[in-house]
């Protein structure tokens, strides 16, 4: 009985006690006990949504997500060995030792993020040092982290990431898609470990959803190392080029030299050169502009391919200097095709004459010139072409031989594309489907527009003068590809330079072309930027155009034609 009663009083001692203790949480002091709680019971952490794939047309990534840790710290676990623990992070990821140690001394928290998107090996092999010592407080967590498995391949076009946001090219102008939200789980926590059967809460995280490219990986690789090649060869400063679907205007390649690592963008790699310069940079186009003039005055029924020209040593003009040709001549009979042949500068002003200014203007804006392609890239410039009805007449006669305006790369491929169809213009894609940009523009193959610019028979009398430039001996031989007829156009311009905002003696070379040249299934621009080796465009440009078209032709198996390349007359 003595027992017993004993047995009841501490009972009632455990209850009373647990009855005062839950009068003060409840009604002397509630908030201030929950707010405690709050602070050291409960933790949230982000769950890192899994950031979508950017892919070339048949699926192969470009850009994709991999295994990645974030390294976490708990400052009231870690605090007092944080220089030690700091020292640690800073030899094996390379952290700065001063912000390391800011935040695993912080009071208020016992969350911090030390690192975001570490390489999971080196993440665990950091915290194993750390644990191995004695020390506390550092854990690590998910944190899918980006890698371009192809290095510089198209690297001008994806851009890459930054610690916590995109930074260029389409990592940030498609980051909506791709990015997908971040989920968060809530749990209660007690000496710094989650309580297992505490309260907790999840949000999920939605993935980002992939992107799909019209690049072929392997047609941009080849055109990469294509291009590095020959501006190298030339002794220049950069190079574009851009490889077209004719038919559909979906872009299989879109190259720039110099360009970047991007899992390394930083490393060596000048400003300039994290973009796409073949869309961002404006030049003029050249002697290329010429085959857009011709093409234009024989839908307008000026001119013919046979349309006889008399072609002066030099072409005189009041209050301007004289127009030559890049070869000495005295005067020679050119038909509108040898013209454009030899690239006649004297012949196709004296062919633009038979086209008034505004009708000449007319026909470039509707070739594309002077508006922005929309492809979907940032940046991209839309080119000057100056109104033609402020033309004089010494601007009318340089535009017709390409200089005078500027133009982007991407915009020129597709003016030549639009002769290499048809004379339909499509506009250039570089999205599968569709997509929305960063500000709200809908891009993609789903997006495409055409309209038609001059008649088929114009588009069918230019072509047949464009494979004369690739004939041999002429101008343009480099580029021709054996049993293909190959239709094309060099181009030289001279380059204005940044100082003194004139004409500085430097100059721009390219070669233009499409094949087969009667039933064409691709279109190729190369440009190469200030060549010092005194080649132009058919010496620098035209043998990169040749690797890569037959490259293209064999890849996808594009059987020669079998028919009879022009035989339209040069002189008459």
């Amino acid at each position: 009985m003595f027992r017993l009663r004993i047995g009841f009083i501490v009972i009632a001692m455990v209850l009373s006690f647990f009855g005062a203790r839950l009068v003060q949480l409840q009604a002397i002091d509630p908030k201030s006990y929950a707010a405690m709680a709050k602070r050291d019971g409960v933790q949230t952490v982000e769950l890192p949504a899994e950031r979508g794939a950017i892919v070339d047309r048949t699926g192969i990534e470009l850009a994709a997500s991999v295994d990645g840790m974030m390294v976490i710290g708990d400052p009231e676990l870690a605090r007092d060995d944080a220089p030690q623990i700091a020292r640690i992070l800073v030899e094996e990821l390379g952290l700065d030792y001063v912000s390391t140690l800011e935040r695993l001394r912080k009071s208020g928290t016992r969350y911090q993020y030390l690192a975001r998107r570490v390489p999971a090996t080196k993440a665990e092999a950091a915290l194993k040092v750390i644990k191995d010592r004695g020390f506390k407080g550092i854990t690590v967590d998910r944190d899918p982290m980006r890698n371009y498995p192809s290095n510089d391949v198209a690297a001008n076009l994806i851009g890459f990431l930054g610690e916590d946001e995109p930074l260029r090219g389409m990592e940030r102008t498609f980051d909506g898609q791709l990015a997908g939200t971040d989920g968060k789980a809530t749990y209660e926590v007690g000496a710094g470990y989650r309580i297992p059967l505490g309260e907790s809460t999840t949000v999920k995280p939605k993935n980002g959803e992939t992107l799909q490219l019209t690049i072929d990986r392997d047609v941009q690789y080849y055109t990469q190392r294509a291009l590095a090649a020959a501006v190298r060869k030339a002794g220049a400063e950069s190079g574009r080029a851009v490889v077209l679907d004719t038919k559909t205007g979906q872009t299989l390649a879109l190259a720039d030299v110099p360009t970047f690592n991007a899992n390394k963008p930083f490393e060596g790699t000048k400003k300039g050169d994290l973009g796409a310069r073949s869309l961002s940079n404006p030049y003029e186009p050249g002697s290329v502009q010429k085959a857009l003039t011709f093409a234009a005055l024989i839908d307008a029924g000026k001119v013919s391919a046979r349309t006889r020209i008399v072609v002066p040593s030099e072409l005189k003009r009041p209050g301007a200097a004289p127009i030559g040709d890049h070869w000495d001549h005295d005067k020679i009979k050119l038909t509108a095709a040898g013209v454009l042949a030899k690239s006649s500068n004297i012949g196709t002003v004296i062919a633009a004459k038979r086209l008034e200014s505004t009708t000449l203007y007319d026909y470039l804006r509707a070739f594309g010139l002077g508006s922005k392609t929309g492809i979907g890239v940032p940046g991209e410039t839309a080119g000057v072409v100056a109104d033609g009805s402020t033309w004089s007449s010494g601007t009318h006669d340089t535009i017709a031989f390409g200089q005078g305006l500027n133009v982007n790369a991407m915009q020129m491929a597709a003016a030549i594309n639009t002769i290499a169809n048809g004379g339909t213009y499509v506009s250039p894609s570089l999205v599968m489907g569709r997509a929305t940009t960063d500000t709200g523009q809908q891009v993609g193959t789903d997006e495409v527009k055409t309209r038609r610019v001059v008649s088929e028979d114009a588009a069918r009398q230019t072509t047949e003068m464009m494979e004369l430039v690739t004939a041999e001996g002429e101008a343009g031989s480099a580029a021709a590809v054996p049993n293909y007829r190959v239709a094309g156009k060099t181009g030289t311009a001279q380059r204005v330079g940044k100082t003194c905002r004139c004409y500085d003696g430097t100059f721009t070379v390219s070669f233009a072309g499409f094949a087969p040249a009667d039933d064409a299934r691709f279109t190729v621009y190369v440009v190469i930027d200030g060549p010092t080796n005194g080649m132009g465009g058919g010496g620098n440009a035209g043998p990169v155009f040749k690797q890569v078209m037959t490259y293209l032709l064999g890849k996808y198996g594009v059987k020669p034609t079998g028919t009879t390349p022009s035989t339209l007359p040069i002189e008459w």
